[in-house]
């Protein structure tokens, strides 16, 4: 095993370790701009790295410099050339053609949306360029595929949810689901998951896409409340936790109190929400180990370096090419194992959950 593969495999088997494992959503944002790069120059040691969306806080907090940190950490004279979607699909397909103009050899993309990026995928290829998927299969003739089990996510999100039902997950318990984008290949994939664990044991009477914005999962929420009655909804299944904050503030504002309420990514105010007992779980994608494995990858096409001791299996995505990929494995996150995940992770510090609004309910957590 050289030393790059033993970094990638010793750095995914700690966080697989501590999180007694083997957990995006997405969400669309107008507001940034194409943020631009570590380098404004191409050549042949430049790497792109292309993410969806700036109101998703994972990304541009820890992808990128992840992503950036190990890039360098392989190949010091290696540049990364950076922009960001803003949740445009059609600004994604520019910045692509932005990256091959400038002559990066490797495209990292996250797609905003798998399907529409294929052309311009298929362009970047033809011109000798490698492109690996990151986090979401995009469409096309991609070289590589770094995600997690993204089935394994919505089945876990919906044992959680069954979880914190106890008693109550009965096949009369109405359940509202608000699955992600159907844009998003990964959305479909946390649907799958969650039906296989929920369907049989509760009543799903309730089920939209909430397009991976607090603002329409709120509306969702809304008139599920409007045609179920606030009284009969026993759970809430929300894909993650940007659309949880918003069906959070929904059902305090409909006077809908104690039931479970999911999510994913461990965002901070997720955390804060299960702490403080708004929301029951979320699901933690350790986001270094996928940044370090992506990069790592890129590095190794790059230089021209053989990955199939990385992506060791292989996905098919939905324009039917079949994919090498790396795939790494989600943990559910309660407020019970807290600490023995993203605090000792060090994603987030004591200090950065326990804010003045939630010292009582960390304390009442243990966590202070």
């Amino acid at each position: 095993m050289n030393a790059t593969m033993r970094r990638v495999v010793i750095g995914t088997a700690a966080v697989s370790m501590a999180l007694s494992l083997a957990a995006c959503g997405k969400a669309g944002d107008d507001k940034k701009s194409d943020s631009s790069s570590s380098s404004s120059s191409g050549g042949s040691k430049t790497i792109g790295l292309l993410l969806p969306d700036s109101v998703t806080a994972r990304y541009e907090k820890f992808d990128k410099p992840y992503f950036e940190a190990q890039v360098s950490s392989l190949c010091a004279d290696c540049k990364v050339e950076y922009a960001n979607a803003a949740g445009d699909a059609a600004k994604q397909a520019q910045q692509v053609s932005s990256m091959v103009t400038k002559g990066v050899k490797v495209i990292v993309i996250s797609a905003q949306d798998s399907a529409a990026i294929k052309s311009s995928i298929d362009a970047a290829v033809a011109k000798g360029i490698k492109v690996v998927a990151y986090d979401r299969l995009a469409q096309g003739n991609v070289s590589a595929y770094v995600s997690f089990d993204n089935v394994k996510v919505g089945q876990l999100q919906g044992q959680a949810l069954l979880d914190a039902l106890g008693s109550k997950a009965t096949t009369k318990s109405k359940i509202v689901m608000i699955n992600g984008d159907d844009a998003d290949p990964n959305a479909a994939q946390f649907k799958k998951g969650a039906h296989e664990a929920l369907d049989g044991k509760v009543d799903i009477a309730y089920e939209q896409s909430g397009l991976w914005k607090d603002t329409v999962a709120a509306q969702k929420v809304k008139a599920a409340i409007t045609q179920l009655g606030a009284k009969n909804i026993a759970g809430v299944y929300s894909a993650n936790d940007g659309m949880a904050g918003g069906i959070a503030t929904t059902l305090k504002g409909a006077g809908i109190s104690g039931i479970p309420l999911t999510g994913q990514d461990a965002e901070l105010a997720g955390i804060q929400r299960i702490v403080a007992g708004t929301q029951s779980s979320t699901v933690y994608k350790a986001f270094k180990p996928e940044a370090d494995a992506a990069a790592t990858i890129a590095v190794d096409l790059l230089q021209g370096k053989s990955i199939t001791s990385l992506a060791t299996t292989t996905q098919t995505s939905g324009s039917g090419n079949k994919v090498p990929s790396q795939l790494l494995t989600p943990v559910s996150v309660t407020k019970a194992n807290i600490k023995d995940t993203v605090i000792k992770d060090g994603l987030y510090t004591v200090s950065d959950i326990c804010t003045a609004e939630f010292a009582k309910a960390c304390k009442a957590a243990g966590l202070q």
